[in-house]
């Protein structure tokens, strides 16, 4: 008879984002709004995406963006890149927020088109154009994971693999030999309770990431 397992789980552990990248595509009085929607887990992606729809789409006026980051969403940065304050930036943050999303960054490219829409006109296209790269995704809910890094004799084999079975970790990396190596992701909300019973096992290394 198989024994279950009563889990105590912190559901804090998970947030909003989107499934992948997405675009759309507003125009108003001639100007060309391009929105690029992107996940982004850090500032180093944010900087890596901007750069390269700098140069794909370099004979563009203006190239604005926010992003947020963290499942908190404690980091954020609105940019208006040359347009009035507050008039790009901020409308597109605003969509990131009003969806309740983190680790995305939206980009919207502006070609001009040789009518001024002045700041309300801007703020409403830079709005509606972010929007539409947000509808065009899929919003998911992501579960904050960290890195567990185990070492242990080979004999206590049986002993952490019906841990990992019984709260369903996933492997990531494994080596077996008398010294036994395996990286796992752990979920945030699980962690406590997973470090404790690994903490049970005799002759047990584990380090987190």
């Amino acid at each position: 008879m198989l024994k279950s397992i009563n889990l105590v789980l912190d559901t804090t552990d998970t947030y909003l984002t989107i499934s992948d990248d997405s675009e759309g595509l507003y125009k108003e009085k001639g100007s060309k709004f391009l929105s690029f929607a992107f996940p982004a887990s850090n500032e180093d992606e944010v900087k890596e995406k901007l750069e390269i729809l700098r140069k794909k789409f370099h004979d563009a006026r203006h190239h604005c963006y926010a992003y947020v980051l963290g499942k908190d969403r404690e980091i954020f940065r609105a940019n208006d890149d040359g347009e009035p304050n507050h008039s790009a930036g901020d409308p597109i943050l605003g969509q990131i927020r009003s969806n309740q999303l983190t680790n995305v960054l939206i980009v919207v490219v502006r070609y001009f088109g040789g009518v001024k829409l002045g700041v309300g006109g801007l703020i409403s296209a830079y709005r509606t154009a972010a929007a539409e790269a947000i509808s065009n995704n899929i919003i998911v809910e992501a579960i904050v994971k960290h890195k567990v890094k185990l070492q242990f004799d080979y004999l206590s084999m049986n002993d952490v693999m019906k841990i990992i079975k019984d709260y369903d970790l996933e492997i990531i990396n494994q080596q077996f030999d008398n010294d036994c190596k395996i990286s796992l992701l752990v979920r945030e909300g699980l962690m406590d309770e997973v470090i404790s019973k690994f903490e049970k096992l005799e002759g047990l290394e584990f380090s987190k990431d």
